[in-house]
This record gives C-alpha cells, structure tokens and sequence, in this order.
C-alpha cells in the first residue's frame, strides 16, 4: 500500500486501553522510545487485530504543526 501521508512514525504496541465505544492505543516508536498515543474505536482497534507486543506504524496528518522550545 502507497500512502500520502509522510509522517510515518514506527514503532511497537505498549498499551491498548478499551472502552465501550473509543480506545487508546500507545505506540513506542524507534529508535528512542518516545510514545505516541492514538485515539480510535473500540471496532478499530478489533478490526485490526491490534495487540500489545505487534509492530505498528502511526501515520500523522495535520494541517497544523506546533513547535515549543525552552
């Protein structure tokens, strides 16, 4: 599959947190082991199958991009 979206963030399932519609799904990416946390639903998450442990990929599209510096 080619897909537009450049922001490809990959990385390993750490947590999914089911709720009665909605879940959170954390991702540690690589290398670094920085988390990325994704909202979905529940049927999602099922559909694909989704587990703690399996390799995954966040794709990020946004029209805004912030930026923070100390």
């Amino acid at each position: 599959m080619r897909l537009s979206t450049r922001n490809q963030l990959s990385g390993v399932i750490t947590e999914i947190t089911l709720g009665s519609v909605m879940a959170t799904v954390k991702i540690a990416l690589e290398p670094g082991g920085q988390t990325v946390v994704s909202s979905i639903t529940k049927e999602a998450v099922e559909e694909l199958g989704l587990t703690v442990g399996q390799a995954a990929t966040a794709l990020v599209k946004s029209t805004e991009v912030t930026i923070g510096v100390e």
